[in-house]
């Protein structure tokens, strides 16, 4: 599989111009499912199959059966109006390197992706929640706390998917099989947040530029070693 997967192809470069890759292009499924397609905690396979019209990713088995789809994870924030301030006074060369280690299968993850109850799914509760920001350091944190079963500000949403989240047992089982343990302590008892972290209520946005750059800095590294962990799983 090492021959398969390049952690530094950048899925925008077979993605149609203006499109999004997490749904268009066809290098990131093929990644994602011959990287999830792998052992759950308790032992069963979590096999995934891309045949299903209109579904991205489906696993069917006596796990369950999950619609799965792909969700950037690492963000420039550099098309958002309010933050065009900041982002126009770090050169330009910077924000697009930045955009194009985000660009690389380290950045993606799946979650999934059929609606309950007519609600938003865990990629949309995420961009669009307040506290989130789709920031991922913050949603695996709320991510932790669904496991420790306390409140957070995506707890109903996650609560949703709680039989997609059971797969893995517990956050260390979450964590060691979507390669994310560059983003926790060694102990697995709290994230290493992109900015320092007090509570949901601080924003989430970097509020100044060297904000900014201490985010830039702490995302890139974790998808970077993110990547490397993806090279030698395989």
């Amino acid at each position: 599989m090492r021959n398969l997967i390049d952690t530094k192809f950048d899925f925008y470069s077979d993605t149609p111009a203006g499109k999004d890759p997490d749904s268009f292009s066809p290098t990131l499924r093929r990644y994602h499912k011959l990287l999830w397609s792998k052992h759950v905690p308790n032992g069963s396979y979590f096999d995934l199959t891309d045949t299903m019209t209109k579904v991205y990713l489906r696993h069917q088995s006596s796990l369950g059966d999950f619609s799965l789809s792909s969700d950037s994870i690492g963000h420039t924030y550099s098309k958002l109006k309010n933050m065009s301030h900041i982002i126009n006074q770090v050169p330009s060369t910077e924000i697009d390197s930045f955009f194009l280690v985000c660009s690389t299968i380290g950045g993606y993850i799946i979650f999934p992706s059929n609606k309950v109850d007519n609600k938003m799914t865990i990629n949309g509760s995420r961009g669009m929640n307040r506290y989130i920001r789709d920031r991922f350091d913050l949603t695996l944190e709320c991510i932790r706390l669904h496991y420790l079963r306390e409140n957070s500000p995506l707890s109903a949403t996650l609560q949703r998917y709680s039989t997609f989240f059971d797969l893995f047992q517990n956050f260390r089982g979450y964590t060691d099989f979507f390669l994310l343990q560059d983003l926790v302590t060694e102990d697995y008892s709290s994230i290493k947040f992109y900015l320092p972290f007090k509570s949901f209520d601080n924003a989430p946005l970097p509020g100044n530029v060297n904000e900014y750059l201490f985010y830039k800095n702490n995302m890139t590294n974790f998808i970077l070693a993110r990547n490397q962990r993806i090279s030698d799983s395989i």
